[in-house]
């Protein structure tokens, strides 16, 4: 399944298919999202003790993804040199509520407010993509990102009224933007 921001993408190999998918409404169980956050903060928490780190942790349910954030004075080391740290604790993290649960988690998962930085940044570059392909007609691929960043940059460009899609495999899937059309 593609992350672009068109629905019912199929995806084969790096090849990308658009099709039409019908509307459909998504009842959120927030109470389900709540008992990930809590088992998600109760797993972080205790991640933060063994490695002796101090951080408050809060919660949140954010549209259909339950939201747990770390923050503290020394987080550093928990988020990495271009957030692949944060991107394997969150990994880790999703699969102790998959434990727990039974059920996949979609948790979303940020320390130190990198993630909510990193997306106004990915918002410009989704803006500015958006913006030099209506100038100039023409498709643009940009850099690979990792699925958080294109789904970002996705809903920018969708923003701006384009169309976008990913493609290539991970890790070096990117987003293309396509002119109206």
């Amino acid at each position: 399944m593609s992350d672009s921001n068109t629905e019912g993408v199929e995806e084969t190999g790096a090849a990308v298919a658009v099709a039409e998918a019908p509307e459909e409404t998504v009842d959120i169980d927030v109470e389900a999202l709540e008992n990930e956050g809590d088992i998600a903060a109760d797993y972080i928490e205790g991640l933060l003790d063994i490695a002796d780190f101090d951080g408050d942790i809060d919660m949140d349910v954010e549209g259909d993804r339950a939201m747990v954030s770390v923050v503290g004075a020394t987080l550093d080391e928990l988020i990495g040199e271009k957030g692949e740290v944060l991107e394997a604790l969150q990994e880790l993290t999703r699969l102790a509520v998959h434990r727990a649960t039974g059920n996949r988690s979609r948790l979303m998962l940020d320390i130190g407010g990198f993630r909510d930085s990193r997306r106004k940044a990915l918002t410009k570059v989704g803006a500015e993509a958006a913006a030099e392909v209506k100038k100039t007609g023409e498709v643009k691929p940009l850099a690979p990102m990792t699925p958080f960043e294109r789904k970002v940059v996705h809903d920018a460009i969708a923003a701006a009224g384009l169309r976008s899609e990913s493609e290539g495999e991970e890790p070096n899937r990117y987003v293309v933007v396509h002119p109206v059309g």
